[in-house]
């Protein structure tokens, strides 16, 4: 089996190593100046993680539309400025990152739990319009505990956002990003309509499950429609929703099946955020099951992330098959440079950026 450090092809994409960054909201966007565009905050939080050694970074989530950011604040990919403002940022990485860094971007739909307030805003729930909110939609009028009602979308919405998928993945191929993640997961609007407990329709988006997939694998088919052949497309999925009736691994064994003979090169595997009724009992690795799961059943290539925060516990979830990647993303935040640390622990060596070359360290001297 390959290790943490051994290098990782997708399509044409080379990775120098297979720890990655995770998705990490920022909340940092101005919603008045410029809402939805990535400025000096993103830069440098992308930046740092460039120089301290992933192979690749995964953006927080950007939202293919207005109405689908998590909160005013969220980042977005659905206009020139936003796609300018994130160029910015892929250029500085490539050039800069260690490792040779390499970038995605994270394209998503908040459904229903858009227009929150960010968690240090002191306040909770959904934003008023006065307060810069809007309307949300979803599958079903039913709402996230806490969050205003949204409306259930019509079949031309649906269509609309398949639409603004494939227009957001046009907008991060032309930004310079080196591959797109769909995110499926943790309760948003994908993975609304892919759980029985969110989506109650009874027309072709819902019901049984191929009708509640319809929605995540249109998607899927129009950003791998959009983007060039030799780019690896990744798909974030809650691999449960950790509530009785809802998404559980079975499911998303066929839904990763399905997602790879349209062309999903990756299943980046999460769970959780569907509902907030969910029981889950966390842990050191307690997603790496459902990872390696998919992994043999579906035959796909899989991501691994949560609660893994040494060397020791991602190097061995690759060299046991459990996954192809590991996800940093809390414990990347407490150590910007964790993967020239863990390289080190591990007894490999990976290119640092040459200004940062004199805290090298040393195995004898």
């Amino acid at each position: 089996m390959p290790g943490l450090f051994d290098p990782l092809k997708l399509r044409s994409l080379e990775l120098q190593h297979r720890g990655w960054l995770s998705p990490m909201c920022q909340y940092s966007c101005d919603p008045d100046a410029a809402p939805g565009v990535p400025n000096d905050w993103h830069l440098m939080h992308l930046g740092s993680f460039a120089a301290g050694g992933a192979a690749l970074l995964l953006t927080e989530a950007a939202a293919v539309a207005a109405e689908g950011r998590i909160s005013p604040r969220d980042a977005g990919l659905y206009n020139d400025d936003q796609a300018e403002a994130w160029q910015r940022i892929t250029t500085f990485v490539h050039r800069h990152g260690a490792a040779g860094a390499k970038i995605g971007v994270q394209l998503a739909h908040a459904g229903r739990k858009a227009s929150t307030w960010w968690p240090f805003s002191g306040r909770h729930g959904s934003v008023a319009a006065a307060d810069g909110g809007w309307g949300t939609a979803g599958p079903s009028a039913v709402a996230y505990d806490g969050y205003e009602v949204p409306a259930e979308m019509t079949a031309g919405q649906i269509r609309a956002v398949i639409s603004d998928f494939a227009a957001a993945a046009q907008r991060a191929v032309d930004a310079g990003f080196d591959t797109v993640e769909i995110h499926g997961a943790h309760g948003y609007l994908l993975h609304q309509f892919q759980s029985p407990l969110t989506n109650l329709r009874t027309d072709e988006w819902g019901g049984d499950e191929a009708g509640r997939n319809r929605l995540m694998l249109a998607v899927v088919d129009a950003v791998r429609s959009a983007i060039p052949d030799s780019m690896p497309l990744l798909l974030r999925i809650s691999a449960t929703d950790w509530a009785e009736g809802g998404v559980d691994l079975p499911a998303s064994i066929r839904l990763a099946r399905q997602a790879a003979e349209r062309g999903v090169d990756l299943v980046d595997v999460s769970s959780g955020g569907a509902v907030a009724h969910q029981r889950i009992t966390p842990g050191p690795g307690y997603q790496t099951g459902f990872s390696a799961a998919i992994r043999k059943e579906a035959g796909i290539p899989t991501g691994t992330v949560g609660l893994l925060t040494s060397a020791g516990q991602a190097g061995h979830a690759i060299a046991s098959g459990q996954a192809d990647a590991v996800l940093i993303a809390r414990a990347a935040l407490r150590d910007p440079h964790w993967w020239l640390r863990a390289a080190f622990e591990l007894g490999h060596e990976i290119g640092w950026a040459p200004q940062y070359e004199r805290a090298m360290p040393r195995r004898s001297f």
